[in-house]
């Protein structure tokens, strides 16, 4: 109390006005998506649709999760543990796009060879992965995707690890869908050849992340 007393009741701060001329530097993170290629951003119809579709697909997979789950599966099938990340990027996306080989050069092959050309997302398969599995796969796949182009396979599988989300979302698989929504934008934006189907693909997930999980801010505006 005494030093308290000894205080003043009003205190000026000394301000250097020449420090008030420099414009301060502001590092400013763009939280949204990168707008669709003109002619390309998808309506608002298709959007609902999409999420409508998407919505039945969840639904289904919960009800008849532990049916799938019981399934055998064939012999050639080993799942990665959930810790081994390349283990799990060629068990996804299979060793010909895992090892950038050129698909042109499997022709001979009259079979499907599942080692080259990756596992599908089977319901079989994605009904034994637990949440903290199918967290783990997203952020290897969203890693990848980070450097890699974007390939019917890597599209098949973020579609069904997005249907096995649980909400609420965690808060780390919260910050992962709103980084493969960014990362679908940078890779929109840069489509040279404006190949349509791939362009529908990156706004299918966009899409999906936004309007289903409800990240407004990263939804594309309706054309």
């Amino acid at each position: 109390r005494i030093e308290a007393a000894r205080c003043p009741d009003v205190v000026v701060a000394k301000i250097d006005p020449r420090k008030l001329k420099k414009k301060p530097t502001v590092n400013i993170s763009i939280s949204g998506c990168q707008p669709a290629p003109e002619g390309y951003s998808p309506t608002l119809k298709w959007q609902q649709q999409q999420v409508a579709n998407f919505s039945a697909v969840r639904q289904s997979l919960n009800k008849h999760r532990n049916h799938w789950r019981s399934q055998h599966l064939d012999s050639n099938v080993t799942m990665p543990k959930s810790e081994d990340e390349e283990g799990w990027k060629k068990f996804c996306l299979g060793e010909r796009v895992y090892s950038e080989i050129d698909a042109l050069s499997d022709n001979e092959n009259l079979g499907i060879d599942y080692l080259k050309v990756g596992f599908p997302p089977l319901l079989s398969i994605v009904s034994r992965m637990n949440q903290a599995t199918v967290t783990s796969v997203l952020e290897y796949l969203i890693s990848w995707f980070g450097e890699k182009k974007f390939t019917p396979e890597l599209g098949r599988w973020l579609y069904a690890l997005l249907a096995c989300l649980e909400k609420p979302l965690l808060p780390e698989a919260h910050s992962l869908i709103r980084q493969l929504a960014r990362r679908c934008s940078e890779v929109r934006a840069l489509e040279e050849s404006k190949n349509e189907e791939q362009i529908s693909a990156l706004n299918l997930i966009i899409c999906l992340v936004s309007r289903y999980f409800d990240q407004r801010d990263l939804a594309d505006e309706p054309s």
